[in-house]
């Protein structure tokens, strides 16, 4: 109890002045019982020398402390009583990493179970899995680029927005210089010592507004290491068409630009790795996860919650029992 009242904070705290005037009551309380009684004259108190109070007399005021209870508690409801917005700051071990997805029409190809999107979706989930202490956020790219989820440590807030990720969201195409430059974008200001993207792509960059190589180049500037990943099989993958007549596959080429992912790796002192099935995908990642940590300096925010029911139904609970007791044990006739 003592320790959930230290994290109390009120919306209203004027009405807390209200409370003044419980030491008021109190007074009249006093003056008013002392005033109360008749007086019948004796010429001696020795007849009732030995008279003892009965329980009954004894807990006759429980019923005015009752009645301060209740004023009391009412009036900490009225200045709305809040949990406290708490922050914690704590150091933990881990690298920012952002994860460039290309979820362009290509990534739909067959070549992998049961696509290369879902699949490259699936190894993805494993690895945030497998580094709770991490800040990673998510970049999806095709025609064009945007984020998915800024760098955050929440990784159940990640693996939400990751799950919604499909393709058909954004124009289609191949923009790898705008994916890499958003993903950049989204970590240079990062404090870790460690920052990485791992940019994954089926394709040849034919669209988008910023060049690739410009793009690694100011990702070097800041520091940020690119892991690339070319995913497809070699040779021919079959990939879905929808017709009249329902879904019809057709095998296409495979066209990975890798001498494109390769530089980019090497200006940003990367690596480059190429995936052909789903099991090599997972080795590949399981490779980046050796990656060294750094400490990173975390904010934890505890979000402000409305805490005036407890009183609200203490209140009622002692009106009852002060209105439970008056008019049963205290009862009196007219």
């Amino acid at each position: 109890m003592s320790d959930f009242l230290r994290h109390i904070e009120f919306a209203n705290p004027a009405y807390l002045y209200l409370l003044l005037i419980i030491p008021l009551l109190i007074v009249w309380y006093i003056f008013r019982h002392f005033n109360t009684f008749a007086e019948i004259q004796f010429s001696s108190f020795s007849p009732f020398k030995n008279a003892k109070k009965t329980f009954k007399q004894k807990m006759y005021h429980i019923l005015f402390i009752f009645r301060l209870l209740v004023i009391i508690f009412l009036i900490i409801v009225l200045a709305r009583p809040q949990s406290s917005l708490s922050k914690r700051n704590v150091s933990i071990e881990g690298i920012d990493i952002v994860m460039a997805y290309d979820i362009s029409s290509s990534m739909l190809a067959e070549d992998f179970k049961p696509n290369r999107l879902e699949a490259a979706r699936d190894v993805g989930m494993q690895f945030i899995n497998g580094r709770p202490n991490d800040r990673i956020g998510l970049v999806v790219f095709s025609g064009e680029a945007y984020t998915q989820c800024p760098l955050t440590s929440d990784h159940g807030v990640l693996k939400s927005l990751f799950l919604s990720v499909k393709n058909g969201l954004i124009e289609d195409g191949t923009a790898l210089g705008d994916g890499l430059a958003t993903a950049a974008s989204r970590i240079k200001d990062s404090k870790a010592i460690s920052k990485v993207i791992i940019l994954m792509t089926d394709g040849v960059n034919n669209m988008g507004s910023v060049d690739p190589l410009s793009a690694a180049d100011i990702a070097k500037l800041y520091g940020i290491r690119v892991y690339t990943i070319g995913i497809g099989t070699t040779g021919v993958a079959p990939y879905p068409f929808k017709t009249p007549f329902g879904i019809q596959y057709q095998n296409m080429e495979v066209k990975i630009d890798e001498a494109l992912l390769k530089q980019i790796s090497k200006i940003t002192n990367g690596n480059y790795y190429r995936a052909t099935s789903k099991t090599k995908l997972e080795n590949i990642f399981k490779e980046i996860d050796k990656l060294e940590k750094s400490k990173i300096d975390v904010t934890e925010f505890h979000k402000k919650s409305e805490e005036f029911l407890y009183f609200i139904l203490l209140a009622g609970f002692f009106l009852l029992l002060e209105i439970i007791i008056r008019y049963t044990i205290y009862k009196t006739i007219p």
